[in-house]
């Protein structure tokens, strides 16, 4: 057996995906660190190598990307179910992005080796899967970048079985269709459902035609308050001083949700339906809209086998034929809910930090390795954003986020990062108010008041929830 090519470096990042080029930028940005990159596609861009054709992001551009490199256009999108909010990037145009980034960035830094087309082993040893070669790596400290790992249609398999006869595809093939088919059966109530509802209406689609399963609705978030720029300001930071309003000033969960609702923090497709699932999608108030227009929705469970006459779900069955297409959105976005401390010893395992951020919490972590001494300092700046899945998990995420903002608002150096980081922008919103500008010193006033009994109502709530005794107010 052919003994491993020998390679040495200051961190080795595994996993070339939005999260570990973002956590390698900042490195590059801020020490002198050498860095191996390995990854198992070949090309940057994780999950966005295999996104189905018409993907695309689903929050502003501006916030997504490296540090050191802007993504957006700087536009706000004049046509389309966008329309009035910033341009959101297409699958095409996030891989090009990283592919760049790479090439024009990474590499001629002559500190960043990238190893494509490998399969980590474990243990710093990683092989080529087209050539064989394999490679040990002696590194100060190793960065699981696939530890978050994104599930997509494309390679999900699904959780039901699919009989034989039954005109079945992931969402990814839908843009090959060459013949229409009877009716359109698209599994899956969360954002990839969307997607391909929205996709499937933007081509005209009559909406009759189209079978919406939905085994839990969701609470979705409105795109107009998550938009770059001072012209946005009411929204964006008022929607957070909303937030922290409704949840101070609830009496119960329930009530929570409902005046969270009222102040148009969270929409909903079906007003007469109470969601219980939340996933952090976002949507535009048009795109809600188009959503409305598909009435013939399953609210049956689970879909548990389909076969060319019959779906059979959880709680009841529907007739079909073998001329209906079923549409597989059914793959979660993220398929590991587990957290685990950040840092640990010579182990980094970058999670959220940020609810809804995963790239900007890479860059916060990667700037936090950089910066402070201690594994503790770190991990306290660092406090694991738990990835939500239901409602209940709004108010954990929500609860850790606040705690981590606070963290970072008593240090000097974590103000100014905040302030010079693109990813961030909310920071930069905050600081540049015209004190003369009473509406806007309102808002703060509102977000300033608001925010520790939000933390506090948000512990009671949990506390409840989790049968244990409230925190001392």
């Amino acid at each position: 057996m052919t003994e491993p090519t020998e390679l040495t470096t200051d961190y080795l990042v595994v996993g070339s995906g939005a999260v570990g080029m973002a956590f390698a930028d900042v490195l590059l940005t801020e020490t002198d660190a050498e860095i191996i990159i390995v990854d198992r596609f070949a090309k940057p861009g994780g999950h966005w190598n295999v996104a189905y054709p018409f993907v695309t992001l689903h929050q502003p551009s501006q916030y997504y990307g490296v540090s050191s490199k802007e993504l957006s256009k700087g536009i706000v999108d004049q046509t389309g179910l966008n329309k009035g909010l910033g341009d959101l990037a297409s699958g095409a145009e996030v891989s090009a992005y990283f592919d760049d980034v790479m090439r024009h960035t990474f590499l001629p830094s002559g500190r960043v080796r990238y190893f494509p087309m490998c399969d980590y082993k474990g243990g710093g040893i990683f092989e080529h899967k087209l050539t064989g070669e394999t490679f040990h790596v002696t590194t100060q400290k190793t960065v699981d970048c696939t530890y978050l790992n994104t599930t997509v249609p494309s390679t999900h398999t699904p959780n039901f079985e699919v009989a034989d006869g039954v005109n079945f595809m992931p969402l990814n093939d839908l843009p090959s269709l060459e013949k229409a088919p009877a009716g359109y059966v698209i599994i899956g109530g969360g954002k990839t459902g969307i997607d391909a509802i929205l996709w499937l209406l933007e081509q005209g689609t009559d909406p009759s035609l189209i079978t919406w399963v939905v085994s839990r609705d969701a609470w979705l978030l409105n795109r107009k308050n998550t938009q770059p720029g001072d012209e946005f300001f009411e929204f964006t930071i008022g929607a957070q001083a909303n937030q922290f309003e409704a949840i101070a000033n609830a009496t119960s969960p329930e009530d929570m949700f409902d005046r969270l609702e009222a102040c148009g923090y969270f929409l909903r497709i079906d007003p007469n339906v109470r969601p219980s699932m939340f996933h952090g999608a976002t949507i535009s108030e048009l795109e809600l809209a188009e959503l409305r227009r598909v009435t013939n929705v399953m609210r049956m469970g689970h879909v548990q086998r389909v076969e060319p006459n019959e779906m059979i779900l959880a709680n009841g069955s529907v007739p079909v034929t073998p001329d209906h297409l079923f549409v597989d959105c059914s793959a979660s976005a993220i398929s590991n809910l587990e957290t685990k401390t950040i840092f640990q010893g010579d182990l980094i395992t970058p999670q959220t930090v940020r609810g809804y951020q995963p790239v900007f919490s890479a860059a916060v972590i990667a700037h936090v390795e950089a910066a402070y001494e201690t594994e503790e300092e770190k991990n306290g700046l660092c406090g694991v954003v738990p990835l939500p899945n239901s409602d209940v998990d709004f108010m954990r995420l929500t609860s850790a986020f606040m705690v981590n903002q606070y963290n970072w608002g008593q240090d000097p150096g974590m103000r100014q990062w905040l302030l010079e980081n693109r990813l961030d922008g909310f920071s930069q919103t905050i600081v540049n108010v015209d004190k003369t500008d009473d509406t806007k010193l309102a808002i703060l006033k509102r977000l300033r008041d608001n925010a520790v009994p939000a933390v506090m109502k948000l512990g009671e709530f949990l506390a409840e929830i989790d049968g244990e005794t409230p925190p001392a107010s």
